[in-house]
């Protein structure tokens, strides 16, 4: 039933992975630390700090994640375009490796700043992908 998927099915895993590899990189870097403490980041710390953008990333993509990957594989069980639900899964998993990479690189306070642009279209993405859900149901 699902191998019709096969390229959607690799972003997803794509998407995961990405945020796999930002826990080990925020960890990494939170430990790396002459002090911390496991699990919180210093109140001082902010845009000018790797360790602060590593565990923004990676926040925010477990913020984000959720709200994509369920509407992603329920639209498979509804059997919709496996074309059309494989853009938007590209799109997305894309927009979010851009915008970690950028978040990494990029150490700004100003917004808009170049990885809103990512998080902008990949917000797109994922509301796209909401609204042809709901007209594939109706």
């Amino acid at each position: 039933m699902f191998t019709v998927y096969t390229y959607s099915i690799a972003g997803l895993a794509i998407i995961m992975f990405t945020v796999l590899v930002q826990n080990i990189v925020a960890a990494v870097a939170h430990r790396k630390q002459s002090s911390y403490i496991p699990g919180k980041v210093a109140d001082n710390l902010s845009h000018d700090s790797f360790v602060f953008r590593s565990h923004r990333t990676f926040h925010n993509s477990l913020e984000n994640v959720v709200q994509f990957v369920i509407p992603a594989i329920l639209c498979m069980f509804i059997g919709v375009s496996p074309f059309y639900l494989a853009v938007f899964i590209w799109v997305y998993a894309l927009c979010r490796i851009f915008h970690m990479a950028l978040y990494y690189a990029v150490a700004t306070e100003s917004n808009p700043s170049p990885r809103s642009y990512f998080y902008m279209i990949g917000l797109l993405s994922n509301l796209l992908l909401f609204v042809y859900l709901f007209i594939s149901i109706i």
